[in-house]
């Protein structure tokens, strides 16, 4: 198993946290394993900590009062999650799941704001990948708000080529992918094969390869024809 050192060491959200703040994060850092299916925790629970994934797949998703799911981010090695309720001390907005067997190491929530409280270059460091979050975030309303679903898969696409190397490794079950983007999965396989059909990437079972990556930028931004 991964220890925490490689696994923070990978880790985006702590790109631009120096040696020796990176070395108090790994001191308090505790590695974590999660077999397929576990719910890591639930919306509403006090926030456990700061998890960073070494390897699998966890979905962080939210519940309607009607029983309609909306999956908010698919975190996959080198992502993040829970770290905004861990910095600001408030609970679980949402529930994660490990979609497969799955490593982290976890930053434990008292831990991680006693670090943040005494060190203030620590804090001056994660304020770049704070800023790089809420980027994110305005990235996917917009994704759900102006594109339509060739432009959200053809973006979802872009993100994961320039994280994964080789193939784009999808879920497994494709409905969580399709919750992410506000798709149905007859919608989101319809247009993975119509990009397969244009040739602007091949599918291969769970993984797929970009074979027109210009293309493909250009459908993420609503260049020109799309299909």
């Amino acid at each position: 198993m991964q220890d925490a050192g490689t696994i923070l060491a990978g880790c985006r959200f702590f790109f631009a946290v120096k040696a020796p703040q990176l070395e108090r994060l790994k001191a308090m850092a505790v590695v974590r394993k999660y077999p397929q299916g576990t719910m890591i925790f639930r919306q509403g629970q006090e926030c456990p900590g700061v998890f960073v994934v070494g390897s699998g797949l966890v979905r962080v998703f939210k519940t309607a009062p009607n029983g309609k799911e909306h999956v908010l981010h698919l975190v996959t090695a080198g992502g993040t999650f829970a770290e905004v309720a861990a910095i600001g001390g408030f609970a679980c907005p949402a529930f994660a799941e490990a979609l497969e067997e799955t490593v982290c190491a976890v930053l434990p929530a008292e831990d991680f704001q006693r670090a943040l409280a005494q060190d203030h270059a620590l804090c001056l460091q994660l304020m770049g990948s704070m800023a790089g979050w809420v980027k994110h975030l305005v990235g996917l309303m917009e994704d759900i708000a102006l594109r339509d679903a060739v432009g959200r898969v053809a973006s979802y696409l872009m993100t994961q080529a320039g994280q994964q190397k080789g193939n784009i490794v999808l879920p497994s079950l494709k409905k969580h992918l399709a919750s992410h983007l506000n798709l149905t999965s007859e919608t989101l396989s319809r247009t993975l094969r119509r990009l397969a059909d244009m040739e602007v990437i091949e599918v291969d079972g769970d993984g797929i390869v970009v074979k027109d990556g210009e293309r493909l930028r250009a459908m993420a931004e609503g260049e020109g024809p799309l299909i």
